[in-house]
C-alpha cells in the first residue's frame, strides 16, 4: 500500500505544518489517503492564538471542538458577523466562501478537527513563509 492508499492513518503517519498560531496534521488529504474529495485535519492552536480572518472559496468546513475553549466568527455576505463561544463539543459549520476565524481563549491549546468538503484548501498553508513542515515520523512505514 502506497502513502496515497491509507485507510487507517496516525497522527505519526503524516508531516506537521508548524504556524505562528499552532499546529495542524492533515490526516486526510491526497497526498495521504488519496482522497480528493474531502480533506481532514487536527489542529492545535496555541493559548491566546487562533486563524486570522480567511475564507475557503467554494468549499464548506466543519470545525469541530475536540479540546479547549474559544471564540469563533462567522461573517456573513450581508456583512453581519455571529460570534460565539465554543468549547470542547461543539460543531461549527461553515458555508463556502464565508470568511470566519477562531481563537483560543481558553488557558491550554484548544484542538479542533476540521473537515473540508473538498481537497485543495490545505495545499495553501504549506506555500505560507511562516510555515514550517515536520516530516512524518520516519520509523512508520508507508
Amino acid at each position: 500500500m502506497t502513502r496515497k492508499d491509507r485507510r487507517f492513518v496516525s497522527p505519526d503517519d503524516v508531516e506537521t505544518l508548524v504556524l505562528p498560531w499552532g499546529r495542524i496534521k492533515w490526516l486526510s488529504e491526497p497526498g495521504v489517503t488519496g482522497s480528493g474529495i474531502m480533506t481532514t485535519g487536527v489542529v492545535d492552536l496555541e493559548v491566546g492564538k487562533g486563524h486570522e480572518r480567511h475564507n475557503h472559496p467554494d468549499c464548506d468546513e466543519i470545525i469541530y471542538v475536540t479540546q479547549g475553549q474559544g471564540e469563533q466568527f462567522i461573517e456573513f455576505g450581508d456583512g453581519k458577523v455571529d460570534t460565539r463561544n465554543v468549547k470542547s463539543g461543539d460543531l461549527i459549520f461553515i458555508p463556502a466562501d464565508l470568511y470566519h476565524g477562531t481563537l483560543n481563549t481558553g488557558e491550554g491549546v484548544m484542538q479542533l478537527l476540521v473537515v473540508y468538503q473538498s481537497a485543495g484548501p490545505e495545499a495553501l498553508l504549506k506555500t505560507l513563509p511562516e510555515c514550517e513542515i515536520i516530516p512524518a515520523n520516519p520509523t512508520i512505514k508507508g
